[in-house]
């Protein structure tokens, strides 16, 4: 029997693939300015508001547990939606996600607190936390999926990068809305102002649901369903074709642990006792420093269509092992003008690197049948260890929470999984969309011999 070969995804619509990376990139927005709302709001207000303000260290601890509860859930959310998605399509994934996003994302803000419900408040905030986490774990991949299945050749990398700039984006409104209420009194703040960053993401989830539903689904997900057809089980397909790239994947996202310290852990050392920096002023530095990477983001993933996804990628995790550590040390000194100028190079260009490639460097391992899955699992597995990053940086700052240099080498070992991740990988940016995830065997040849001839 003579192999089939692939044939080449239909062409997408004129315009359509703006239009996926504009819809990628206000969900991933969405999707991460309610997430990074919380992580806010874990550092400076939950814990007086959920938890025993009497025993700072302790509530400041579990409040940053809750921002890792997320990540936690993330693993089964990605078990069953890149499932979903691989049977039934990219576009009902990314309508799903956000819908779900901004339900529970508003439900924090109308939670009672400990004074007025008390146990029942935490434990109603981390079920919140957990259908947060559902969310995310679909919302990346289902959204780097679309923008690099309807991505013109030779350009994967620039579209499937706005799914990440639309993450950065979402993290600076976030701030922008904390910076806001961080001005008011603190009586203001602790009764109702910090509900009110959860409340605006109903505006601008009705307008993501607008756009994604009039997007259309992607050439070869089309393809794929019309030939081929879909897996019936994507996951055991994935497992058996392409286990070596999950754990690959795994091991790529522990990248993420830089921003979940930098954003989170950081956050909370730096306006601490220990430094006394003012709250206002370290949200500027998150502000400014994702400023900064809305720009580097595209550019990084455009030199990655040009050089290669690894040694953009490989940049990214290096440089920001080496540079958080700077970073770190920075806010030790509660040198404000040292911290903000050393917070934009790590975070808003060096990891920016690492950030603006992964989503067509991860996708571009596996084939149209099982992509969602292989990114949701990959991703989601890594970023739960990510999220707990945070958990863990507190542990190891010490009772005082001021061991800086020992959360700096914590941070730097794990940036290495990421390092050997991209040096065992493959390079794909060069690789016809068809042979994507194919392996390496004759029968690639043989297939993209007679597709280029």
């Amino acid at each position: 029997m003579s192999e089939s070969v692939p044939a080449p995804a239909p062409n997408a619509p004129a315009g359509q693939p703006w239009k996926a990376a504009t819809a990628a990139w206000i969900g991933s927005a969405l999707e991460y300015y309610d997430f990074f709302a919380y992580g806010s709001a874990a550092a400076l207000v939950f814990p007086k508001v959920f938890f025993d303000a009497s025993d700072p260290a302790t509530a400041t601890l579990l409040s940053l547990a809750t921002f890792g509860v997320a990540y936690a859930a993330r693993p089964l959310g990605a078990l069953v939606l890149g499932h979903v998605g691989d049977r039934l399509g990219r576009k009902k994934i990314m309508v799903f996600t956000l819908v779900l996003m901004g339900l529970s994302t508003f439900l924090i803000g109308c939670l009672p607190t400990r004074a007025q419900a008390g146990s029942l408040a935490p434990v109603l905030l981390v079920l919140c936390r957990v259908l947060q986490g559902i969310s995310a774990a679909g919302e990346q991949a289902g959204a780097s999926s679309m923008s690099l299945e309807h991505a013109p050749e030779h350009r994967r990398g620039f579209f499937t990068s706005f799914t990440l700039s639309g993450t950065q984006g979402g993290q600076l409104i976030a701030t922008l809305v904390f910076i806001a209420v961080a001005q008011l009194p603190e009586n203001q703040l602790l009764s109702w102002g910090w509900r009110v960053p959860f409340w605006l993401s109903v505006a601008v989830a009705v307008a993501g649901y607008v756009i994604r539903r009039r997007l259309r689904e992607t050439p070869a997900f089309t393809r794929q369903a019309a030939t081929e057809g879909v897996a019936k089980l994507p996951l055991a397909v994935l497992l058996r074709e392409h286990g070596t790239d999950v754990l690959r994947v795994i091991a790529g996202s522990l990248i993420a642990s830089v921003s979940t310290i930098f954003t989170v852990w950081a956050l909370a050392y730096a306006t601490s006792d220990a430094v006394g920096m003012s709250r206002t002023s370290m949200l500027w530095v998150g502000a400014l420093a994702n400023l900064v990477a809305l720009g580097a983001i595209p550019l990084w993933a455009t030199l990655s269509d040009r050089i290669g996804r690894r040694p953009v990628f490989l940049i990214g995790a290096v440089g920001s092992a080496v540079s958080m550590a700077g970073y770190l040390w920075a806010v030790s000194t509660g040198s404000y003008p040292l911290t903000l100028a050393l917070g934009i190079v790590s975070f808003g260009v060096l990891y920016s690197a690492a950030n603006g490639v992964w989503p067509a460097f991860y996708g571009e391992m596996f084939a149209t049948r099982v992509r969602l899955s292989g990114v949701a699992i990959g991703t989601q597995t890594g970023f739960a260890v990510a999220g707990f990053a945070v958990t863990f940086a507190a542990e190891i700052a010490g009772p005082g929470g001021a061991d800086w240099g020992a959360v700096a080498l914590f941070t730097a070992a794990l940036c290495v999984p990421p390092v050997v991740a991209a040096l065992s990988a493959r390079e794909t940016h060069a690789v016809p969309a068809e042979l994507l995830g194919e392996r390496r065997s004759g029968r690639r040849t043989a297939q993209a011999e007679r597709i280029t001839a």
